[in-house]
């Protein structure tokens, strides 16, 4: 979830444009874009969502609309940013990525536990996270590590309780459940900085159900760069990873040595691997189409642990980069291998026998320039290990950036956007949108998140008055049931629990 100068320059000119297309010309827009799509399919269209049309809701935990939603869906906000946590210390901000790690029965109730990320970096006079496990309690440039996760419990239909579970550690964005019900933590960070511990980041972390047991120690065998998000195929107990870093992005998956042994078991080492395509060297697939197809094959990496490097010193130069684009020393080791390159990876979800990747820049800008595009979803095969693009976005209004991705017990898939504010029908505001069986786009939800110094106090919530529509969605996780969508709000700070008439629809 890059957030560079240069990338927010991109959102205000897509703003910009898409809020002069909301004026006046959306409809004509969207029709002409439908009719074109039908013609030449290799976008994605907009179609009219199952669930219907949104509207604002009431949130049934402080009365105030912060979500857009369809008719008869109903939420309760928990763990924004300054609440108390169990230990005393207040809520972390910057809510990232999540999932439900444990089900179980306490006496005739129904628990769940979440663990939710937080995409904090690094600060002079702000709180590390005061956690069980902490990695690094040094300094990293002179200033505090201070990102980690949270754990929240929400127990029949309500929220419950939450308390730190990881700290001392940076830019946690992603990551990713695994089968044996722990969480793996991703630091999204490329840099070749060590702390005053002797220590260094770009790492991926497990975490428990119970935040006593979580030990804060990283997983270095899975590698170190900007990582994003991870996905475990049960059968074989791979754990697919992907990096944000623009256009300088492999696509990894760690074998373990231990492939099904429990907490613990991925320290024990692995191997960490890139995809490459069969036949095609340094394949780029930072623009793409609906249905283009590769067929993946992977390669050992000698030095997960690699620094970072720049594009320069790599066999050749990766398309849409600069000999002084830096890239971490993993994506140098695929890339001289013959690996592919992706433009930003994202999230990652498994699913029924196949993993789901979001890459963000798929497609070009308005000045042509590859991997700045508007994204992609890329469903991977596990049996046969083809990959094939089912969603790609035409413009900001079929998708703006899809970042996080989760995919229902049902099936249904459902994906956060990253791109900012995006003007539609509805106004300002980000948005969770959905993804019919034809890789078609509709909207689900909408950010109406609007708060003054009034509802704040009557709210009894810390956090700052102000206009949060732009701020994005992130951590999209089903219960294990289908029953109950949880997802964050990134800024402020607010974790959500939507449920609904979800039959309705094909989520």
């Amino acid at each position: 979830m890059s957030n560079t100068p240069q990338d927010r320059q991109r959102r205000q000119l897509l703003q910009g444009s898409g809020a002069l297309m909301a004026a006046g010309l959306l409809g004509t827009l969207q029709g002409l874009q439908m009719r074109q799509a039908h013609a030449a399919t290799q976008f994605s269209n907009l179609v009219t969502g199952p669930y219907g049309a949104l509207a604002p809701v009431n949130d049934l935990s402080t009365g105030l609309p912060l979500l857009m939603l369809p008719a008869g869906f109903s939420y309760k906000s928990f763990g924004w940013t300054g609440d108390l946590m169990a230990n005393g210390q207040p809520c972390p901000d910057r809510h990232d990525g999540m999932a439900v790690i444990q089900t179980r029965k306490v006496g005739r109730s129904t628990e769940m536990v979440l663990v939710r990320n937080h995409e904090r970096g690094t600060g002079a006079f702000a709180s590390r996270i005061q956690a069980p496990g902490v990695y690094d309690d040094g300094t990293v440039g002179g200033a505090t590590a201070l990102g980690g996760t949270t754990n929240l419990v929400f127990r029949d239909g309500n929220w419950v309780s939450m308390a730190p579970s990881l700290g001392g550690t940076v830019v946690n964005c992603a990551g990713g459940l695994t089968p044996w019900g722990t969480w793996l933590s991703c630091e999204e960070i490329n840099s070749n900085a060590v702390s005053s511990t002797g220590k260094k980041h770009g790492y991926v972390f497990e975490v428990t159900a119970d935040p006593a047991q979580t030990t804060g120690q990283p997983i270095v065998g899975m590698g170190r760069f900007a990582h994003e998000a991870v996905a475990v195929d049960p059968a074989t107990g791979i754990v697919y990873e992907t990096e944000d870093a623009r256009n300088v992005s492999a696509f990894y998956r760690y074998v373990p040595n231990v492939p099904h042994g429990g907490v613990g078991s991925l320290a024990q080492g692995g191997r960490l691997q890139a995809a490459r395509v069969v036949g095609r060297a340094n394949a780029s697939l930072i623009v793409a189409s609906i249905g283009d197809e590769v067929q993946l094959e992977w390669v050992d990496l000698a030095n997960p642990d690699a620094d970072i490097t720049t594009a320069g010193t790599l066999s050749s130069l990766p398309p849409g980069t600069s000999t002084s684009t830096g890239c971490s020393g993993t994506f140098a080791q695929a890339w001289n291998l013959g690996g592919l390159q992706m433009s930003r990876g994202e999230g990652i979800w498994y699913h029924n026998g196949r993993m789901y990747v979001a890459d963000t820049s798929v497609g070009v800008d308005g000045s042509n320039r590859p991997g700045r595009g508007d994204g992609a979803v890329w469903e991977l095969d596990l049996t046969t290990m083809k990959m094939k693009a089912i969603y790609v976005s035409s413009g900001q209004l079929v998708g703006n950036n899809p970042d996080n991705i989760t995919v229902s017990p049902r099936g249904g898939i459902l994906l956060c956007e990253d791109g900012g504010n995006s003007p539609d029908t509805y106004g300002p505001g980000s948005r969770v949108f959905g993804l019919t069986a034809a890789g078609d786009a509709y909207y689900f939800a909408k950010n109406n998140v609007t708060l003054t110094a009034q509802q704040i106090a009557a709210a009894g919530k810390s956090v700052s008055a102000g206009d949060f529509r732009d701020s994005e969605f992130c951590g999209a996780c089903w219960d294990p049931s289908g029953r109950v969508l949880f997802v964050n709000m990134q800024t402020p700070g607010i974790t959500y629990a939507i449920t609904g008439p979800w039959a309705r629809g094909n989520q």
